[in-house]
């Protein structure tokens, strides 16, 4: 898919998806992910953002901590539905204010990348170019989509779901449920990093925990990725 101009709109939806500079992992280790995830809290205020210390133990559910859950902050957007890969992620995400989306990522963009070229002692850019935007205005997109960016972690584990190749559905649910690095866990009722997203939009339209797995379950089964193929982006569209 080439890249394209987008004007972002007050509470529209996009598919937002950027990837490591010539493939490489951005994600090496739990703390990345860890990181990754800690910005898309922080940097979602329109206040400047600040450092955030916490440690808990890995494999623990938790809610982020930090200064700002003690004030009143305003998210710039609202993050629907995320999934960290090991080279890059998606998020699906709704702009609140004028620019958000621009600013939003921006701020996580530079911040991961300022931490991980820190932290690794490399120099240049981290991710392959600007990221990529899709606008979500048909309701098949919609409806699809949160299920597809969600299951994107089968790839590490079963490699052929997207040709319909999945002999163990209930296996790959399971892997979803105990894969941290995504909001999947939150939608079905399992506390991974509640504050990260808002979820009362998509749980409106797609049911609540229990509904969420049924239907996971059979869009794995069933899903048609020619479906979302124009709005999808990375990997399939490659």
């Amino acid at each position: 898919m080439p890249r394209r101009k987008i004007n972002f709109t007050e509470d529209q939806i996009y598919h937002i998806c950027n990837r490591g500079v010539e493939k490489r992992s951005i994600f090496l280790r739990h703390a990345d992910y860890f990181r990754f995830i800690h910005d898309l809290y922080e940097f979602n205020d329109e206040a400047p953002a600040t450092l955030l210390h916490f440690k808990k133990p890995f494999l623990q559910s938790y809610e982020i901590r930090s200064h700002r859950i003690t004030r009143n902050r305003k998210c710039i957007v609202e993050i629907l539905a995320f999934a960290l890969m090991p080279n890059h992620y998606h998020l699906l995400l709704r702009q609140k204010t004028e620019n958000g989306i621009v600013n939003f990522m921006h701020k996580v963009g530079g911040g991961y990348a300022m931490y991980f070229n820190k932290k690794y002692q490399r120099v240049g850019v981290l991710f392959q170019g600007p990221f990529r935007a899709v606008h979500i205005t048909r309701e098949a997109h919609f409806l699809h989509l949160p299920f597809y960016i969600h299951a994107n972690p089968l790839d590490l584990k079963f490699p052929t779901w997207r040709k319909h190749e999945l002999a163990q559905p209930q296996e790959a649910i399971k892997f979803l449920e105990s894969y941290r690095w995504s909001s999947f866990p939150d939608y079905i009722g399992k506390k991974n990093f509640p504050s990260v997203t808002q979820r009362a939009f998509l749980t409106d339209v797609l049911g609540k925990p229990k509904q969420y797995q049924i239907a996971t379950l059979q869009l794995l089964k069933e899903m048609q990725l020619d479906t979302i193929r124009d709005v999808a982006l990375e990997p399939i569209d490659e």
